[in-house]
C-alpha cells in the first residue's frame, strides 16, 4: 500500500500532538472531525447523534493520541474509537427502544401503531436505507470498505477482529444488503 502526501501529513500532524503541539491538534481535529462524523452518521443513521459520538470520541483520541504507538494507524486507531462508541450507542438505545415499546404495550393493548417507512426516491436513498435495515457489524463493515475505502487488513485493525473475519463479514454483508434491496424492490 503506498502512501498518499495526505497520508504523511497525517503522520506528521500525530508526532506533532503526540510532542504537545495544539495548533497541530486543531489541524488534526479540522482534517478529521467531518471524516470521522460521516462515519457515525452512516452508522447510526442519525446525525445529532452522531455528533455527539464524534465529540466523545474526539475527547478518547486526544487522551489516547500519546499512546498510540504508530502514527501510520491513527486513520484506522480513529476509526476504531468511532466505531466502538457507535456500537455502544446503538446498544444503549435498543434498550431503551425495548423498554418503550414494552411501556407502550403496557399502556395501550392495541396500539395500532403505523409504519412510517419514507418512500426512497433515487439509488442511494434505497441503498441508505437498505444498509440502515442491516445489523450493526455488517453496516460498518460495508460503510468502512465501500465508503471511506479501506483495505480487509485496515478494516481489520479497525474493527479488532482478524482478516479473515472481515471477509467473511463482507460476504455476508454483500449478500445480505442483496436480499435487503431485493425485498425493497417488490
Amino acid at each position: 500500500m503506498s502512501r498518499t502526501h495526505e497520508d504523511i501529513q497525517d503522520e506528521l500532524l500525530v508526532l506533532q500532538c503526540q510532542g504537545g503541539d495544539g495548533e497541530a491538534m486543531k489541524v488534526l481535529i479540522a482534517r478529521w472531525h467531518p471524516r470521522l462524523g460521516r462515519l457515525a452518521w452512516r452508522l447510526t443513521g442519525e446525525r445529532d447523534a452522531a455528533q455527539d459520538i464524534v465529540q466523545d470520541a474526539w475527547l478518547a483520541i486526544v487522551r489516547g493520541l500519546r499512546r498510540l504507538d504508530d502514527p501510520a494507524r491513527f486513520r484506522s486507531w480513529a476509526y476504531r474509537i468511532v466505531t466502538n462508541k457507535c456500537a455502544d450507542w446503538t446498544r444503549r438505545r435498543v434498550v431503551q427502544r425495548n423498554a418503550a415499546e414494552e411501556l407502550r404495550a403496557a399502556a395501550v393493548s392495541d396500539s395500532g401503531r403505523s409504519s412510517s417507512d419514507a418512500e426512497s426516491t433515487g439509488a442511494v436513498s434505497r441503498i441508505r436505507d437498505a444498509l440502515a435495515k442491516l445489523p450493526g457489524e455488517q453496516k460498518a463493515v460495508l460503510s468502512l470498505h465501500y465508503l471511506d475505502g479501506m483495505g480487509v487488513a485496515e478494516i481489520a485493525r479497525t474493527l479488532d477482529v482478524p482478516e479473515g473475519t472481515v471477509k467473511s463479514r463482507l460476504y455476508h454483508a454483500r449478500s445480505r444488503l442483496k436480499q435487503v434491496l431485493e425485498r425493497m424492490e417488490t
